[in-house]
């Protein structure tokens, strides 16, 4: 089997998915937003989560630091 109908396979299969999933979510009526995630997290996670964005910020202002 040649390589490009491998590979032609593969990204029409995450394709499909992607469609499926989208076609579910708008039957469902679902939102995905992701500002809102944080907001119904534990107080844990909140804080995990905004150190984690603080330190991913601060590596692109200082990538050699």
């Amino acid at each position: 089997m040649p390589i490009w109908i491998f590979l032609v396979t593969i990204v029409g299969g995450l394709l499909g998915v992607g469609a499926f999933a989208d076609r579910v979510a708008k039957k469902k009526k679902l939102k995905f937003e992701p500002e809102e995630g944080i907001k119904n997290a534990s107080t844990s996670q909140q804080v995990y989560g905004e150190d984690f964005l603080r330190q991913v910020n601060d590596s692109f202002k200082q990538p050699n630091g």
